[in-house]
């Protein structure tokens, strides 16, 4: 059976998958092959090709390998193997150690796939031979001379080496290139996170950086696995409903297009936390609503998995902050990031460029901060109970007065410590309204380059449990006054773009928040509140 049939096979115990290639037996899937142009592969194989697939983490690219080796060898015209090489990583440059794990994943691999014993028997024999930037490639030069079929070689996680490894490794690969395909593999794709023309490799033994493009400059294509789109997500949602009889009532499966812009990853966490976590979300006679989705997203958030983390690690990488931070100021970066820049970022999954650079999904613009702020927030004195009312509702203008009093007494410190300090101001206050709100509300976020702002909702339970009818909505704008500006115009500007803002969200209220960066101005210039005037908007204007 294919894997696009398999895919859509009715199967009780089928789930959302968060780990690892999927297996159509148990887990709820997409065609991996259906994602990518697999005509455009297919021609790039028979014409001997060497090529690039490259996307985000935890997108898909092992399982599209896989499904691949099984396509390719179910026809029988060609002998194909996946070959992990992530267990070199460990052996850092020590290209020996490195060399044992990739022959060590290739022999078995061989074995149990294409009941292939060759590298197996040779691989010892070779290695003391060839020595270890030899091996490979003369492993692969008598294994396709042996090999009744043509190889075609798909090696996955390439990125995961580094230094001389990797150079030896694409370098062993360029160096047998004509002798394909009789005496070398027909074709190889080198799967990773990055286009292997964008790598800057260090070789200790050099003493320099060499261009991955250099060390292979035998690449015909850079193919890139994009995220599932709308459709595949609604599809994706439809094997669940057909296999529990669990609806997606209302614009539920919408919500997880909205929150996730397809990143297969995000997909699958998200559904599989309304779904299939809690004791009420379990029973597929119960429907999944927007609001479940949403408790679903800050639970995903709260419990920093895996992929999260991982991703909010790359922050601290000055390339990172370099495209990033100007998204959470708003304003356009001082100096041009580069193109490099722009494409690592792109790479990471972390932003979309579709005419303008954007973050690229809701889920990542709630993370990204809350992971620049996340260990610092947990020391900030203040409690959720102080800004609550008897009724139980939240006092935003006691929150915010509270918060000028902390930021006064914190943001030089604050912002000495941390990478983003042209952000500063408005991490400083994020993370002020994680801590109190989180305690029974949820702030939610937009920002990108060319707003000039960072507009803030904080969304707050009426009563204290959460309805989504009963839900009371309150919009901050925050703007930053700069050397050369004036604070009447930028206040001016705030205060209609705020209003814009709260009549598109249904706010109860709005607040702008005016971050004073001007070189010698006192505290008590910077600090202020000015209520609504009367017949103007209806905005309150603070000062930090």
């Amino acid at each position: 059976m294919s894997m696009a049939a398999t895919c859509h096979t009715e199967i009780a115990v089928r789930y959302f998958n968060t780990e690892g290639p999927v297996d159509p037996a148990e887990h709820y899937c997409i065609d991996p092959l259906s994602r990518v142009d697999l005509a455009e592969i297919l021609t790039l194989i028979a014409r001997k090709k060497y090529f690039v697939l490259h996307a985000p983490r935890q997108t898909g690219k092992t399982s599209t390998l896989l499904a691949l080796q099984d396509r390719l060898n179910a026809e029988g015209k060609y002998s194909c193997l996946y070959a992990n090489v992530e267990g070199g990583q460990a052996a850092g440059e020590d290209t020996a150690r490195a060399m044992q794990a990739l022959l060590g994943q290739l022999a078995s691999r061989s074995r149990d796939i294409l009941h292939d014993d060759f590298v197996d028997r040779v691989r010892a024999a070779y290695m003391q031979n060839e020595g270890p930037d030899g091996v490979l490639g003369e492993v692969l030069v008598r294994w396709s001379a042996a090999s009744p079929k043509p190889l075609v070689l798909l090696i996955d996680e390439i990125d995961t080496l580094v230094g001389d490894t990797l150079i030896s490794v694409l370098r062993q690969l360029r160096a047998n290139y004509d002798r394909r395909p009789h005496h070398f593999p027909q074709s190889v794709i080198l799967c990773g996170v990055r286009d292997v023309r964008d790598y800057q490799i260090y070789s200790s033994r050099e003493g320099s950086h060499i261009q991955g493009g250099s060390a292979f400059n035998i690449k015909a294509e850079s193919l890139r696995l994009g995220d599932f789109s709308e459709g595949e997500v609604h599809d994706l949602l439809a094997q669940h409903t057909a296999e529990r009889g669990q609806a997606f009532e209302g614009r539920a499966a919408e919500r997880i297009w909205d929150l996730t812009q397809g990143q297969p990853w995000l997909v699958n966490a998200l559904a599989y936390e309304a779904c299939f976590k809690g004791t009420a979300n379990r029973d597929p006679t119960a429907a999944i609503g927007v609001e479940v989705i949403d408790q679903a997203k800050e639970a995903l958030i709260l419990s920093r998995v895996t992929h999260l983390h991982q991703l909010a690690r790359t922050l601290r990488e000055d390339r990172v902050r370099r495209v990033i931070e100007p998204l959470l100021v708003g304003t356009a970066p001082a100096g041009d990031p580069s193109e490099d820049d722009l494409d690592y970022v792109s790479d990471l999954g972390l932003i979309r460029r579709d005419g303008t650079v954007e973050i690229a999904n809701p889920i990542y613009r709630e993370v990204i901060p809350r992971q620049l702020t996340y260990s610092r927030e947990r020391y900030i004195p203040h409690r959720t109970e102080w800004y609550v009312d008897a009724a139980g509702r939240l006092d935003v203008p006691k929150l915010l007065a509270g918060f000028q009093v902390y930021f006064r007494e914190n943001v030089e410190h604050w912002v000495e410590h941390t990478e983003y300090k042209e952000a500063g101001p408005q991490l400083l206050l994020q993370a002020f309204l994680h801590r109190i709100v989180n305690g029974g509300g949820r702030v939610e976020r937009e920002f990108g380059l060319g707003r000039g702002r960072t507009d803030l909702l904080i969304l707050w339970p009426e009563g204290g449990d959460w309805d989504p009818t009963r839900v009371s909505k309150h919009v901050i704008e925050c703007k930053v006054v700069r050397a050369g500006q004036g604070l009447d115009s930028v206040v001016r500007s705030g205060l209609e773009q705020t209003a814009a803002y709260m009549d598109r969200c249904g706010a109860k209220s709005g607040h702008l928040v005016i971050f004073d960066m001007r070189p010698g101005k006192s505290w008590d210039e910077r600090v202020f509140r000015r209520d609504p005037e009367s017949g103007g908007f209806p905005v309150t204007v603070w000062g930090m």
